[in-house]
């Protein structure tokens, strides 16, 4: 068996892992890698879940992922092996159309074409709002302009984006995420977008809420140091990174943002939670 083998300073402590009751888990990074075919599953990662999920922890995943619906991004991972219900996936798109209609906001949209029917029930006429998520090849120059164009020409510009990542790791490499295009809205526009989906507080408390938990009694596993390990310890929860995923070797010598541990995979991650916490349960 695997243990938590850290990159903490020496004599640092992991007493905190034995008041764990939930766990949030990231998704891309941590239990795949996404590319051609829909991707293929981080080694150890199926069988990491189950376990967690059958040790009676809380088990949520939290996501970024904008580039399908949640329905058919858990059938994807379903399919790979992983037995993930939608009702415990919480992703940027079901809450940002919570939050269009709350406002009463119509958004202009430079998302996914599969991410498309999350908008189905949304007025998208006379735009008072822009909406930018993964694209991916739909970040082109004209689409980017024309979303530029909308934003623009508001009285009172609004920008949302679907999470903020610089990039995120693909089976044939590093891909550019939202957030470089965001930057580029933002400065163009001069305004500062709200993000939903990680770092944001409100999107971490949305998860704690339905686990019914308090944030010291939850632990994020991320593979973003900023977006995950850094948006969860921001909210009171300790945050693991894992070495997949977008994992880079000067993570763990960043100037603001430490990782309360890390670890080679999930299935180490599992290894140490569960030997730490399980007597306490």
């Amino acid at each position: 068996m695997r243990t938590c083998v850290s990159s903490m300073a020496a004599g640092s402590s992991m007493e905190w892992l034995k008041s764990v009751k939930g766990v949030i888990l990231d998704m891309c990074g941590v239990l795949y890698d996404s590319g051609e075919g829909g991707g293929q599953a981080i080694h150890g990662s199926i069988e990491a879940v189950k376990r967690l999920m059958d040790s009676g922890l809380i088990v949520r995943f939290c996501t970024n992922e904008t580039q399908n619906t949640r329905e058919k991004f858990v059938q994807k991972l379903r399919a790979m092996g992983f037995d993930i219900s939608v009702s415990h996936v919480f992703s940027p798109a079901p809450a940002l159309v919570r939050i269009l209609r709350e406002r009463r906001l119509r958004p202009h949209l430079l998302v996914h074409d599969d991410l498309m029917p999350e908008f189905d029930d949304v007025d998208t006429s006379s735009p008072n709002c822009v909406v930018i998520g993964d694209a991916a090849d739909k970040f082109s120059y004209q689409n980017l302009n024309e979303a530029f164009r909308v934003l623009i020409g508001l009285e009172k510009p609004l920008l949302f984006s679907l999470g903020q990542g610089r990039y995120y790791k693909e089976t044939d490499g590093l891909k550019l995420d939202v957030g470089v295009f965001m930057k580029a809205l933002e400065y163009a526009c001069d305004v500062q977008a709200e993000v939903v989906g990680k770092p944001s507080a409100d999107f971490f408390q949305t998860v704690l809420n339905d686990m019914s938990l308090q944030p010291h009694e939850a632990v994020m596993i991320g593979d973003d140091l900023l977006n995950d390990v850094g948006g969860a310890q921001s909210c009171g929860m300790k945050g693991i990174q894992v070495r997949t995923g977008k994992y880079r070797l000067s993570d763990e010598k960043h100037p603001s943002v430490r990782a309360d541990g890390y670890v080679d995979d999930l299935a180490a991650a599992a290894d140490a939670i569960l030997t730490s916490s399980l007597t306490n349960h």
